[in-house]
């Protein structure tokens, strides 16, 4: 996976700055729910819950949300939340994976159906898309913040797997369950990590031509926009 296309996703979602960060909120919001309700309010007997609080505080999602969260879990009449995955087939042949956590599976699967109508695209079966993808976890630090050669030892020793330059950052790649040790390391050493995240990285891109590349761009941030969505991830190359 050399070269900067696997951060196209990524230099997208960063043109949508505000829209991100309120999904992010959304989806730590109903991870902590989901947690309590699955396996109770205490987070030293909830593992899950404790990697949700660990999600939210690298979020910066406020001490008071997180604490009203918890206990408006306890509520017989909060739903709790399903995790899924929808596949789609974008225009030209682009793959693109539509992250949900929903407390409705009818409702997000009309959204899917009108989304495909309204702006193209067809939702795949389960696989015929997502094989092209690997789920890593990401972590940005600005150049700015340590010297290439510091970072990368920290990084590294701390279970990285993957560390390169795009732009003005750093891009550090883990595995899932690695992301958040990685990140306490850069970050014990003072150094500040901009953003960390879970991504799905694709394998391959498709290249598009600028007609194509605005439909598939208009139906994925159509996607975006959808409540039970949280993130959507594609392999074309911007």
């Amino acid at each position: 996976m050399a070269g900067h296309s696997k951060w196209a996703n990524i230099k997208h979602k960063k043109s949508r700055a505000d829209a991100a960060k309120g999904k992010l909120f959304s989806r730590v919001t109903k991870e902590i729910i989901s947690a309590v309700k699955q396996g109770g309010a205490d987070p030293k007997a909830n593992p899950k819950l404790r990697l949700a609080l660990t999600k939210a505080k690298a979020a910066n999602l406020p001490s008071d949300n997180i604490e009203r969260n918890i206990k408006k879990a306890t509520s017989k009449d909060q739903s709790d939340f399903t995790e899924m995955m929808y596949e789609l087939y974008g225009h030209g042949g682009v793959g693109i994976l539509a992250e949900v956590m929903t407390d409705n599976k009818n409702r997000i699967s009309s959204d899917m159906r009108i989304a495909t109508n309204k702006k193209g695209g067809t939702v795949a079966t389960p696989g015929s898309v997502s094989f092209n993808f690997e789920r890593k976890g990401v972590l940005q630090v600005a150049k700015a913040s340590s010297s290439e050669d510091d970072l990368f030892l920290i990084a590294t020793e701390a279970g990285a797997e993957d560390f390169e330059q795009a732009g003005e950052h750093f891009m550090i790649t883990t595995a899932p369950d690695e992301l958040y040790k990685v990140k306490e390391a850069i970050e014990s050493k003072n150094i500040s990590c901009e953003e960390a995240s879970l991504e799905q990285i694709p394998k391959s891109s498709v290249d598009c031509d600028e007609e194509t590349k605005e439909k598939n761009l208009a139906l994925i941030e159509y996607l975006e926009d959808l409540d039970d969505v949280d993130a959507v991830f594609h392999n074309m190359n911007l």
